[in-house]
């Protein structure tokens, strides 16, 4: 790895290591972004399309049967000759449906399936580990989804929530003509479906409030749940889909419930089924023909700034790929990872956790007893790395309809929707499972499961600039080990430290111990909070846990690399920045200020050695340098 102009570290580490590579990056026309992640993930993108091309072709036979299936699917996705003949009547049942629903009892007798097949509702409900009892599955009851990303994008004076609520009701209109409706039906859909979306905006949380994970923690009494709505029979609804008696619902938004029958009522009757009408289209738009696929995208990519949709040969890989993720990953981590990488980076991982435990051993502003308790979290890590040990049973059950058997896109994609979520709440009070993955090996990120205690590294960032046996020992404690202890510093930011060993929301805290971590918190908080980028600010707030982990990870792994014969923390600073390398449209990055929990990649880069003091001496950063920040100034939390 280049050794960096020292002089320019002083002003900023991120463009000294990243400003010749900045200075020529393109973003793609249809990326938001590039750089770091997104450049794996594009690698990723072209070593699996050119396997599965193969395949589709003929020339590779698939080498197991659930390949094979998503293969006969890769298939129907590529086939646009075939999507832009059915144009939109795949999709016209469904909406014939909606079309139909007379009233709430026609409604009432119809969700069941509707549930089963996740279509449109204004409520939902799904199975997830009962954060009181991570051991066993309960029942949770979702709010719907605003049209705009984040509530705070309603508010007034918000510039950017008018623009693109006119772009939104523009691309609707459209398309909704071209599933049959004249325009001023089309229009009086659209603008019923604004009308209703603005019912449920006072009565969602925004991004900052779902920050907060003990938040999402509102048991109701089953029966006091089903008293919610006057006008649906909630108790059939949920006997409907679960196989039992449940005793009470999880609501992470409460105030939605508070308010159902504000929302959901023979007054807004019309309003609602037009609502539904319009999210109906436009989730299953990118399944039909080319040019509603295209139409389908013109929301997304404004909020993004991305110039094209993706061409044809990319959407269908990522249709394909994104409906058997799990079967894909599977592929991926075995073809190009392999079990030698799984057990090396593991013993890395342990590694990691045995630097974090000596750390805890050794913290000083935590009392006896918390400590032992952190310890034993620790101890209770589980560890995922590469891929699964085996593919989900669910998986088995897809097979394909090709279009000999009357099958298409749309109606394979509806019925394997409707096979996983027959097996979701097939796990209602059943044990959780510890060992699955929510995500797929190929996917270019890493996470810690607060409800689970576990950490997961697919194989997809397991590779440089994150890992390579090529770079230093330093330069990869600057890349994977600072991921590694990320997560791991996960299970105590503000969020994790909620959760005890086995994923319990349960306070683990002496009082003082939580009172000091709350400060050290805010000075986290505080440390972000406000920095101007792109042309907007920071939240402190919402990127706190990030925060608190970006912190830990860095210094974690540091300690780590010092222990190394070889250590170079000059090549440790360096590629921790590389891989924070990102060019991103205006639109990309002031939505993710508005919506991500994680502080924008150039701030990650260089606020947090900041924090270190051994960034100093290794390169000389003096007080009248931009980079320098006082002692005093400095968080150090974990």
């Amino acid at each position: 790895m280049a050794t960096i102009n020292q002089a320019a570290v002083k002003q900023d580490l991120y463009d000294a290591v990243n400003g010749e590579w900045l200075k020529t990056a393109v973003i793609p026309d249809d990326h938001s972004s590039t750089g770091g992640f997104m450049d794996l993930v594009d690698a990723i993108e072209k070593t699996l399309m050119h396997d599965f091309d193969a395949m589709a072709a003929g020339s590779v036979e698939p080498d197991n049967p659930q390949l094979a299936e998503f293969i006969k699917f890769y298939r129907l996705a590529k086939d646009f000759k075939q999507r832009d003949a059915n144009g939109a009547e795949p999709l016209l049942p469904c909406l014939k449906q909606v079309d139909s629903l007379s009233d709430f009892a026609d409604l009432q007798q119809r969700m069941p399936d509707w549930i089963y097949d996740g279509l449109p509702l204004p409520f939902s409900l799904d199975v997830d580990a009962d954060m009181k009892n991570t051991k066993v599955n309960a029942l949770f009851a979702q709010a719907p989804g605003t049209i705009l990303p984040d509530k705070t994008y309603y508010d007034e004076g918000n510039q950017a929530g008018p623009k693109l609520l006119a772009i939104y009701a523009q691309m609707m209109t459209e398309l909704l003509q071209k599933t049959g409706y004249d325009e001023a039906e089309a229009k009086q859909i659209v603008d019923d479906t604004l009308k209703f979306d603005r019912l449920i905006v006072p009565w969602v949380k925004s991004a900052e409030e779902s920050a907060d994970y003990s938040k999402m923690y509102n048991p109701r009494k089953f029966n006091d749940f089903v008293n919610t709505s006057r006008y649906l029979d909630l108790a059939a609804i949920t006997y409907s889909v679960i196989d039992g008696n449940p005793e009470q619902v999880i609501l992470p938004e409460p105030a939605f419930f508070d308010h159902f029958n504000d929302v959901v009522n023979p007054d807004n009757f019309g309003l609602m089924k037009n609502w539904m009408k319009a999210k109906l289209v436009q989730r299953y738009s990118g399944y039909l023909s080319d040019d509603m696929r295209v139409l389908a995208t013109t929301y997304s990519r404004a909020l993004s700034g991305q110039k094209e949709p993706r061409n044809q040969a990319k959407s269908a890989y990522y249709l394909a790929t994104g409906t058997f993720d799990q079967v894909v990953g599977l592929y991926y981590g075995h073809k190009y990872f392999g079990e030698a990488a799984k057990a090396d980076v593991h013993q890395m991982v342990e590694k990691m956790i045995g630097v974090y435990k000596r750390r805890l051993q050794a913290n000083t502003w935590l009392s006896a007893d918390t400590r032992a308790k952190a310890v034993t979290k620790l101890d209770k890590l589980g560890i995922q790395v590469g891929y699964p040990d085996k593919l989900e049973a669910i998986y088995t059950k897809f097979k394909t309809h090709t279009p000999e058997q009357g099958g298409n896109v749309l109606s394979n994609v509806l019925h394997f929707n409707r096979l996983a979520r027959q097996d979701m709440f097939s796990k209602w009070g059943k044990a959780t499972d510890r060992t699955r993955w929510e995500m797929s090996a190929d996917t270019v990120n890493a996470y810690y499961h607060p409800f689970m205690n576990i950490i997961v590294f697919p194989a997809a960032i397991l590779q440089a600039p994150f890992y390579s046996l090529e770079q230093s020992s330093s330069a990869n404690y600057g890349g994977i080990g600072a991921v590694i202890a990320h997560e791991i510093s996960h299970a105590f930011d503000n969020n994790g430290a909620l959760f005890d060993e086995f994923g319990n929301l349960h306070n683990w805290w002496t009082d003082e111990d939580s009172a000091h971590f709350k400060e050290l918190a805010k000075s986290m908080i505080s440390e972000f909070d406000g920095l101007d980028f792109a042309g907007a600010k920071v939240n402190g707030t919402l990127t706190v846990s990030e925060n608190i982990a970006d912190a830990g990870g860095l210094s974690c792994a540091e300690e780590a690399a010092k222990g190394e014969d070889d250590v170079d923390l000059n090549a440790f600073f360096t590629n921790w920045a590389m891989i924070w390398r990102m060019k991103a449209t205006t639109e990309y990055m002031q939505l993710l200020l508005s919506i991500d929990v994680h502080a924008p990649a150039k701030l990650r880069a260089n606020v947090q050695p900041k924090n270190l003091d051994d960034f100093y001496t290794t390169f000389d950063i003096q007080p009248e340098d931009a980079m320098y920040l006082a002692p005093d100034k400095r968080v150090k939390i974990w």
